[in-house]
């Protein structure tokens, strides 16, 4: 039996949601029966392993996340130009 190359191998990313501050983080594991790597933010050791949805790219999905990108993009431009008249109208001199 043949090994992949080392460059093709890769690690399963796990999700993890901590039990006590409710932090998600994510995991590189080796073995999936590993124990559970505590919480990063408090370190806590009470985390559930979360059921990741799969990968999938399609034309539609690019499509929403350009859309849902193009939206976000319009808020932060929209959310800095009033922060900037703010400023602008209280350094008024």
């Amino acid at each position: 039996m043949s090994r992949a190359p080392a460059e093709n191998r890769t690690l399963p990313i796990y999700e993890y949601v901590c039990q006590s501050c409710d932090h998600r983080f994510e995991a590189l594991l080796r073995n999936s029966k590993a124990d559970a790597p505590p919480c990063e933010s408090c370190g806590g050791k009470d985390v559930e392993r979360l059921i990741s949805t799969p990968y999938v790219k399609s034309e539609t999905t690019k499509a929403a996340a350009l859309r849902a990108a193009k939206k976000r993009d319009q808020k932060l431009g929209n959310e800095r130009a009033q922060e900037q008249l703010r400023y602008e109208r209280s350094h008024n001199d």
